[in-house]
């Protein structure tokens, strides 16, 4: 991550909301890199776990009261912003998700080289008029982001597809595979509560993310029936809250248990028989990739990253579809031999493609080429690729 041997470390600055789930994983991971290799690191955020977190690691966390969505305090939110940002005087700006995106570039509006990742499009996520106004915002928002970083080339894909014209980098996600590995399935469970009062032998499927419409966690729910029939006995955990906790518990057929959120998703991922994330749109999701180094297979559905997550030869399932979702699951639940198989395949993918330290030193070369003016206006994702591994 060193950016010059003579300069004194660099300051960057990430700006994040929210401050949970996937987003929160990439921002530790690089600042606990970028911490480790002497650069000097302030994230402004919300209260929440994050900044705990990220705190014990040594950064300089400073408090950004924001709410996860724009509404009628981002003018505010935008002030509060700007001073964090004249106080800290960073050489570099990282925003991550939209919302952070949105106020930082409006803070910073390119007076500091700005670097904007979206972790999934916020076009995306909405419809009709608020629909509208997200794309037009990322369209007109480009012009302040010295380099967009997109964590598959299809979520860059469907940026440029929505007519959003930017300089471009593409920097797969990539997980910690020292903490996320392969272990007894059967050892784990029995140290799980729920799990071992629910009946640590039962056929298990567990889904890790965020309880809410983009997860697709209805989706999964509506096929679980399914599965069942196909499986008697066998139990689907989904681990996370969110704010569509209340009416996926309304819907749940029977097998169905509900873990809230949980400070270490490794566990689960290690106690599954099958992880699945069926989700309606994605940049790149982490959780696929955490069960995958933990040796176990996963199901995915067709959203921008699944097929740049997954192995050569294993393919997604259509988005929104419960028959071939639950035809998908059924399928690994009732063939161990071939669950052994794709687990070792997925295992082996994460460590070749998808390790952390892809990621973050492919992050540290777009740092170096914006700090030291050399900016190309566009990196491929095979040139990322080559260039984490050289």
């Amino acid at each position: 991550m060193h950016l010059s041997p003579s300069d004194p470390p660099s300051r960057v600055l990430h700006l994040t909301q929210p401050v949970d789930g996937g987003v929160a994983r990439v921002v530790t991971d690089l600042v606990r890199a970028q911490l480790a290799e002497g650069l000097r690191v302030s994230v402004a955020c919300p209260d929440g776990p994050l900044a705990p977190a990220l705190r014990a690691l040594g950064a300089d966390v400073r408090h950004w009261a924001a709410t996860r969505s724009p509404g009628p305090g981002l003018a505010s939110e935008v002030r509060r912003l700007r001073r964090v940002v004249d106080d800290v005087r960073p050489q570099l700006v990282h925003a991550h998700s939209a919302k952070a995106g949105l106020a930082g570039r409006l803070a910073v509006r390119g007076r500091v080289p700005t670097v904007f990742q979206p972790h999934a499009w916020s076009f995306e996520a909405v419809g009709g008029a608020l629909g509208a106004l997200a794309l037009g915002w990322e369209r007109a928002g480009a012009r302040w982001a010295s380099r967009v970083v997109c964590v598959s080339a299809a979520e860059r894909a469907t940026g440029e597809r929505s007519g959003v014209r930017a300089r471009w980098s593409v920097i797969p996600n990539g997980v910690d595979t020292g903490r996320f590995r392969p272990t007894d399935a059967a050892a784990v469970r029995a140290g799980i509560p729920l799990l071992a009062e629910a009946g640590a032998d039962a056929p298990l499927v567990v889904c890790v993310g965020r309880l809410c419409r983009q997860k697709g966690q209805d989706v999964l729910l509506a096929a679980w029936e399914t599965v069942r029939r196909g499986v008697p006995g066998a139990r689907l955990v989904l681990v996370g809250d969110g704010p569509d906790g209340e009416r996926l518990r309304a819907l749940a057929p029977e097998g169905v248990l509900f873990a809230g959120g949980v400070a270490d998703t490794v566990p689960w991922c290690q106690a599954a028989d099958v992880v699945v994330l069926p989700s309606r749109w994605e940049g790149m999701a982490l959780a696929p990739l955490e069960a995958m180094a933990c040796g176990r297979p996963v199901v995915l559905t067709d959203v921008d990253g699944a097929r740049e997550s997954l192995p050569p030869g294993q393919e997604p399932v259509p988005a929104e579809d419960p028959a071939a979702l639950a035809g998908a699951i059924t399928g690994l639940l009732l063939d161990p031999p071939l669950r052994e198989s794709l687990g070792r395949q997925g295992r082996h993918h994460v460590l070749t493609t998808h390790d952390v330290r892809h990621m973050t030193g492919a992050v540290a070369g777009v740092y170096r080429e914006l700090l030291g003016g050399a900016d190309d206006g566009c990196v491929e994702a095979t040139e990322c690729r080559e260039s984490i591994q050289t």
